[in-house]
């Protein structure tokens, strides 16, 4: 019999009558929401495609949809209409290695044995991309992967990184894998993997190559199975100044500042210099995405797929007068978290649910195999919050989050921290000891 799925303006609601059809072609329930009646729709027993778009440093707040007027986000505003809009959704680690090592195994760092910046995540690790195999999917990754051996002393930004091959036993268990380690090259970078080989250069912007490495994926692969698939991006990290083709960035002049930005000309000055081309890197991402829906959903008639966008961190620029990530303030740890239910099921909604990137995985599981529990092997490890989603269940209460080691770069936060997060106020304790609350 089919699972169910829903969507309604609010998490917190009790159903006050059950309905079944004939035979086992489906299940309706009603949900007194706010005085209405609302239905609940049934999908077929067919386990649904999960199509994962996971950028880099995109804050909560940077989208039109959002509020903020800098952003050029027109696909994003539009999959938001469509889609379950976790408002309050957060990173488990604001710092690009540690959250994709908690999201890929839905284990924190360190316990995931990802305890600093240049740390692999360990060969024997198990990951959800093994799971969704184990269940008969088809399991793809394009992009930045960032979870294999880098070395220390070379450039961050430059060829010297993106030319490390990934090897395939280090690939997390995806069976097709088309990407690179980092580099941060946003413009004619180094890619490697199933369908390429060894690194090689391919032009264009990094965004619209992943759309094109995915719709070859789609036109060519056969694609009997339903897939399982992470697609991974830089943008709209820095480098700021590269510019993405086809973009017209705005001067920084034009940028309208939080109002978290200090009064400092030297911070109002280098956070608007850095927004005009962070702003340039959305726009040209959301585009990108825009073409992966699209072609997302033709290839699979757009009747059976989750789609998700949310990124692994966010961006202080400037608020508090603080820059970067790795800190426990809203900008840095809140991210934007899209899903997108397969089509014709359930309601779009703007939810205040308290989840983290680190149950992103677990709950996706419990959506696509909802009688099968998974085993994480933590106590601390992501909590499967598909009854939720589908408003059958309370979410949680609050979220945690951390900075398990110091990153030796500039502008970072200078100090590894602890924190629980809830709807109003998070406790942060150093890892010197020191307490202190932030309120939001």
């Amino acid at each position: 019999m089919g699972h169910l799925w829903a969507g309604l303006v609010s998490t917190r609601c009790q159903p006050i009558v059950v309905l079944l059809a004939s035979g086992l072609v489906s299940i309706r329930l009603l949900y007194q929401v706010h005085g209405f009646a609302v239905e609940m729709m049934a999908i077929p027993e067919k386990r649904p495609n999960v199509v994962v778009v996971m950028t880099t440093q995109w804050r909560a707040r940077a989208t039109g949809y959002g509020g903020d007027g800098n952003a050029a986000t027109p696909f994003i505003d539009s999959l938001a209409e469509e889609s379950i809009d976790f408002f309050q959704a957060v990173t488990p680690h604001p710092m690009g290695v540690f959250a994709r090592a908690a999201f890929l195994t839905g284990i924190p760092c360190p316990e995931n044995g990802v305890v600093g910046y240049f740390d692999p995540l360990p060969e024997n690790a198990l990951t959800i991309a093994h799971r969704f195999q184990e269940g008969g999917y088809n399991t793809a990754f394009f992009g930045k992967w960032q979870l294999f051996g880098r070395d220390r002393n070379a450039p961050l930004v430059g060829v010297e990184h993106a030319k490390i091959e990934v090897p395939e036993n280090r690939r997390g268990g995806f069976q097709f894998w088309e990407g690179f380690e980092s580099g941060f090259l946003l413009n004619h970078g180094y890619y490697h993997g199933t369908g390429i080989g060894p690194p090689t250069r391919i032009e264009g912007y990094q965004s619209d190559v992943l759309a094109e490495r995915w719709s070859r994926y789609l036109n060519s692969e056969s694609i009997d199975n339903p897939v399982f698939a992470c697609i991974s991006m830089d943008a709209p990290h820095p480098p700021y100044g590269e510019e993405p083709p086809g973009i017209n960035s705005s001067r920084p002049d034009s940028i309208l500042l939080a109002d978290e930005v200090p009064d400092d000309p030297v911070a109002r000055e280098c956070s608007r210099r850095e927004l005009a081309g962070y702003y340039g890197h959305i726009e040209a991402t959301d585009r990108a995405i825009g073409r992966i829906f699209r072609e997302t959903k033709h290839r699979f008639d757009g009747q059976n797929t989750i789609f998700v966008f949310t990124s692994v961190h966010g961006d202080m620029h400037g608020s508090f007068g603080l820059f970067r990530k790795g800190w426990p303030h809203e900008d840095s740890v809140r991210v934007p978290l899209l899903l997108s239910l397969p089509e014709g099921v359930g309601f779009a909604r703007r939810d205040p649910m308290l989840i983290s990137l680190l149950d992103l995985g677990p709950s996706l599981l419990g959506l696509c195999f909802p009688d099968d529990p998974f085993d994480f092997g933590s106590g601390d490890s992501g909590r499967n919050l598909s009854q939720s989603i589908l408003l059958k269940s309370e979410g949680p209460e609050s979220q945690s989050i951390s900075m398990p080691s110091v990153v030796p770069f500039d502008k970072q936060c200078p100090y590894a921290w602890k924190a629980s997060r809830r709807i109003d106020v998070t406790e942060v304790i150093r890892d010197d000891g020191t307490r202190f609350t932030l309120d939001h």
